[in-house]
């Protein structure tokens, strides 16, 4: 057997021996940040030269001290979920679960329209 016959090449996934055209351009590169890939993983992962991100896992403050319900006059308490420019801090930086955040917002509108929240922070 001095000639060898080759195969036409399929790829994966193509049913049988045929074989597509190549898509030109359609193939993403590997995914990387800006300045190329990330050294030791992805964001939180350990880093190169530093101290190592330690993200704490939040947990519900209304959860914790059992607060059931969130009443609407208790401004002080709001207060702490809202930020400067008068936005409802979101769950992600909160912490607090989802039925609680649906509570804490609810409650924060009641405020704002009694007038015991502003509905913006103040004016320069």
């Amino acid at each position: 057997m001095a000639e060898e016959t080759k195969a036409p090449t399929a790829h994966a996934g193509s049913s049988g021996g045929e074989s597509r055209p190549e898509r030109s351009g359609g193939d993403r590169p590997e995914r990387s940040g800006p300045r190329g890939p990330r050294p030791g993983g992805g964001p939180g992962g350990p880093r190169e030269g530093g101290r190592k991100y330690f993200r704490r896992k939040k947990v519900c403050k209304f959860c914790v001290e059992k607060i059931e319900a969130v009443n609407y006059k208790d401004v002080r308490l709001l207060a702490q979920f809202v930020a400067e420019s008068g936005k409802i801090t979101p769950r992600r930086l909160t912490g607090v679960c989802m039925p609680h955040q649906r509570r804490l917002s609810r409650a924060i509108k009641q405020a704002r329209n009694i007038a015991l929240l502003p509905f913006a922070g103040r004016a320069q």
